[in-house]
């Protein structure tokens, strides 16, 4: 008896395992690559526990999560579960929390940091936290937090203590000039 609830919590613990990093890939390829959702998830921590009372399942210790261009690394990543039992909450917790991926067509590769990142996915909002910082094809915003909608695809950033290199506790935005525009001569 005692192997068999042994064998179960086992058993929990791999679905919720599964679940977990399927979800993470999932929500950060919304406007990802379609052929990332159909590669592999490798998962790779140096401990890995659950807790099946709480419903909390963290990863620690250097870790990765793999899907196709998708790549996050943290030192820590928590996973809440609801009544339910189906991921609620996200937290990826590092010095910094890094995560890249590539976007459709000719959108280029989307990276991003942050001390924190948090996930809603009742919500579909993503919270960075900590020296926040998003690019994308020399498109870049650094604040102290970043919050964005995966479902309105709005971002809204705040400034304050530890806003980044050389900002004095603001928003900074870099837009690129545009490489496809051609303006006319005095002749023209």
């Amino acid at each position: 008896m005692r192997h068999n609830n042994h064998f179960n919590i086992l058993t929990r613990f791999t679905q919720k395992s599964v679940l977990l990093t399927t979800l993470v890939c999932a929500s950060a390829s919304v406007f990802a690559l379609q052929s990332d959702r159909n590669q592999s998830v490798e998962l790779l921590a140096d401990s890995a526990t659950f807790n099946d009372k709480t419903g909390l399942m963290t990863y620690s210790g250097n870790v990765v999560i793999e899907q196709g261009t998708m790549k996050l690394q943290a030192s820590s990543v928590v996973a809440q579960f609801n009544a339910n039992r189906q991921v609620r909450i996200v937290t990826a917790t590092g010095s910094p929390a890094k995560f890249q991926q590539q976007m459709d067509g000719n959108k280029g590769l989307a990276r991003g940091e942050a001390q924190k990142i948090i996930y809603n996915t009742e919500t579909g909002i993503l919270n960075m936290s900590g020296n926040a910082y998003l690019d994308q094809n020399g498109a870049s915003i650094r604040s102290n937090t970043l919050k964005y909608s995966m479902n309105k695809g709005d971002v809204e950033a705040s400034g304050g203590a530890g806003s980044g290199q050389n900002n004095g506790g603001r928003v900074k935005i870099v837009i690129p000039p545009s490489t496809n525009k051609t303006f006319p001569g005095a002749r023209d």
